[in-house]
């Protein structure tokens, strides 16, 4: 049987009530406490282009956010139009943070910005090509691939368009995969700091995943994250066959996707308003926690998810992260690396203080792969190296 919860009456007619005369508490951040590298007349801030629209104008025009729409949700090597892409899964996350941030009364641009961006550094083939690309770089460096880390540093240092501190916070502090019953934002004050705990990322993975946003609304996307990949990613696991319909069964959140979104969004609702703080009740963290981890059993650790990019992608991004490697150190200018990626991040944002390509070669070659869309990377393997054993085959839509 369905469940859908909804907010109390008391709470109901007070948010309307407070709404309606603006007596509502603000813990939002404010539009005029917006803090960036530099500043810039074209940043500047007017009544119908608010500053973190800025942020969301910058995120969507950047060159590698059409790339989200060839890049793994979950599912890789699958042809199928109606499994969740990550364009998609970042257009939830900002559809259910801003419901959440409008009734919080929050900065539902903020949210926007943050929400956007926030994936914008993954590496093909989803949380599983970023394992494998945080191993070579670890292996070549002893520094760390992060995708929330490396997301900051396509708009911040690939792409230098002077996004504001609380969306890059925010974007860095989105780690989805860790959950908390309460979230409370930890201050970053200067960009001097910021660059400080980023540096630290690099060094260390556990505190690249454990940095907390330092806003109300950044922790809403945070937990956006969790509730829009929850029940979707169900929905896509029936789709492609890893899963029964009736193989998640929780009574306290529903199973079926509309039901989780509505009730952790009422229950975060609920339990925040007026707060300094984002929270969902102990019954509804643990079925949180339960349903994430049924997740994880049934679909993330399944076979079909990562035994064949295991034997195929893995070793043909080794191959491609070694030749790149090679090419850079060899100035061989002919090479992909150089002709579809230095240069075109060039082209595409020539104003910059440091050439781009004087980054460290392990980085260009990072920056280059986590860029690729899936079919990119296929591409690119097979154009490298067409007599390669290494070859990975779609399930197409007739198999």
């Amino acid at each position: 049987m369905l469940k859908y919860e909804t907010l109390s009456e008391d709470l109901a007619l007070q948010i309307a009530q407070e709404k309606r005369t603006r007596s509502y508490v603000r813990q939002c951040c404010e539009n005029e406490d917006v803090i960036r590298r530099h500043m810039k007349p074209t940043d500047t801030a007017s009544v119908w282009r608010p500053p973190f629209v800025h942020d969301i104008d910058k995120i969507i025009h950047c060159p590698y956010y059409n790339r989200y729409t060839d890049k793994t949700q979950v599912f890789s090597l699958i042809k199928n139009d109606d499994i969740t892409r990550r364009s998609l899964h970042v257009q939830l996350v900002s559809r259910i943070a801003r419901t959440i941030g409008n009734a919080l009364n929050l900065n539902c641009d903020l949210i926007e910005a943050i929400s956007l961006g926030h994936d914008i550094g993954h590496a093909p083939f989803g949380h599983t090509g970023e394992h494998y690309l945080d191993a070579l770089y670890n292996a070549h460096t002893g520094r760390h691939f992060s995708h929330n880390i490396h997301s900051v540093r396509v708009l911040d240092r690939i792409f230098p368009f002077n996004i504001s501190l609380q969306t890059l916070v925010g974007i860095a502090g989105h780690n989805g995969e860790i959950e908390l019953e309460e979230y409370r934002p930890v201050p970053v004050s200067s960009f001097e700091e910021f660059d400080r705990m980023m540096e630290h990322a690099y060094e260390d993975r556990a505190y690249a995943n454990s940095i907390q946003p330092s806003t109300l609304e950044g922790n809403v996307v945070r937990i956006a994250d969790i509730i829009a990949y929850l029940g979707k990613d169900r929905q896509d696991a029936v789709r492609v066959n890893v899963a029964e319909e009736d193989a998640f069964v929780n009574e306290d959140i529903g199973s079926l996707n509309a039901e989780i979104i509505n009730n952790l969004v009422v229950n975060i609702i609920q339990n925040s308003y007026g707060k300094p703080y984002i929270r969902l009740d102990a019954r509804h963290f643990k079925a949180l926690q339960d349903s994430k981890r049924d997740n994880y059993a049934i679909i993330y650790e399944s076979e079909a998810t990562r035994t064949k990019l295991d034997q195929t992608a893995q070793p043909m991004m080794a191959e491609i992260y070694g030749q790149m490697l090679d090419d850079l150190r060899q100035q061989k200018k002919s090479s992909p690396i150089f002709t579809h990626h230095i240069n075109y991040v060039n082209a595409s944002h020539y104003r910059r203080s440091i050439p781009y390509e004087a980054a460290e070669p392990n980085q260009l070659v990072v920056d280059y792969i986590a860029s690729m869309t899936d079919d990119y990377f296929i591409d690119l393997h097979h154009y490298l190296f067409p007599d390669s054993a290494y070859k990975v085959e779609y399930k197409g839509y007739f198999d």
